[in-house]
């Protein structure tokens, strides 16, 4: 900046001026010999380091848990739209779902002077989370982690099971069995199953039952299939529905002959397998651009109590669950 000062002809706090918020205090003339300086020279301010003297950095920071998580890449990608139209960058920090990696994500997060954060992950940091929610806005996606007061941005998931259980329904299933990714404390997971049994319970021609995903699906999958009725799988999520697919081609079923499916997330290999998997869409972008805008209104002074915003998700019916005949 010394160097563009002395290019110009004029002192460095006009400089400072010029590539900071107070152009207007300059005439013309100086902010002109300014810019030729700056173009000759080929000088480009060190954003972090301004970022730093004024207390802004414009940078946002998104903790996830699980980054090859479909879910997750999409959300993220509605995140950093949102970001970059507002002006802000995204600093992405994935923990793999190991709480080593999220205890020093946490810390470098906080080193990079990040202005908000957006969080996907369990929180089983709480302590290093409520230091950070006391110096910045704090927004929760997809789930909730007590006891942090945060807004949370997600699906409408006891609506979502409802629509699935429903569909199956109407289309002649009576044997459901809904697998999952081991909960683990993860609260959208336990929502879904907890849904799924009171669908189950309050539907008196169906049948229900619950599964983990585990090494031993494919045995599980069989002794499904050996029971009578006409059957389906709800697959909790994209995760699931992979494990699912794999499990019932290296089984010989017939799909979706001998059962149907139905996944929760809607993914791009979705309609390649047999005549296509029906799922519900989860509105990612929507999503993910929301707990930006709840994070900026905070950021903006937004005192108002803290929100849940349930987004409700789009039934696209494929060829897994034809209609079956009783």
């Amino acid at each position: 900046m010394l160097d563009v000062a002395r290019h110009a002809g004029v002192s460095k706090a006009s400089v400072s001026r010029f590539i900071g918020e107070d152009r207007a205090l300059l005439s013309d003339a100086i902010a002109q010999r300014i810019e030729q300086a700056i173009d000759q020279l080929g000088y480009r301010p060190n954003q972090m380091a301004r970022g730093l003297k004024r207390g802004r950095t414009r940078l946002i920071g998104m903790l996830v848990a699980d980054i090859r998580n479909p879910y997750s890449i999409a959300v993220m990608h509605g995140v950093e739209t949102a970001c970059r139209q507002h002006g802000y960058s995204l600093v992405v920090c994935n923990t793999d779902r190991d709480d080593e990696q999220e205890r020093q994500h946490l810390a470098a997060l906080r080193s990079y002077n990040i202005e908000g954060l957006i969080v996907n992950t369990l929180g089983h940091h709480l302590d290093q989370l409520l230091e950070l929610q006391r110096e910045m806005p704090l927004v929760l996606v997809d789930r909730k982690v007590e006891p942090l007061r945060s807004d949370l941005v997600g699906l409408d998931n006891p609506a979502a099971v409802r629509m699935a259980v429903h569909h199956l329904e109407q289309q002649g299933y009576r044997e459901l069995l809904l697998i999952s990714e081991a909960t683990d404390g993860t609260s959208s997971r336990l929502e879904r199953l907890a849904s799924f049994k009171a669908e189950i319970a309050r539907r008196p021609a169906l049948n229900g039952a619950v599964l983990e995903l585990d090494d031993a699906l494919e045995a599980h999958l069989g002794n499904f299939l050996s029971t009578p009725g006409p059957k389906a799988l709800f697959c909790a999520n994209g995760v699931a529905a992979l494990a699912c697919t794999r499990a019932l081609k290296a089984l010989g079923c017939d799909l979706f002959g001998d059962v149907g499916l139905i996944a929760l997330d809607d993914l791009d290999w979705y309609p390649l397998v047999g005549n296509g998997i029906t799922a519900l869409a989860q509105p990612t972008e929507a999503i993910g651009a929301s707990a930006f805008d709840c994070l900026l209104k905070r950021l903006r002074g937004d005192t108002e109590p803290t929100r849940t915003l349930d987004f409700l998700p789009q039934l696209v019916i494929r060829g897994s669950t034809t209609r079956r005949q009783e």
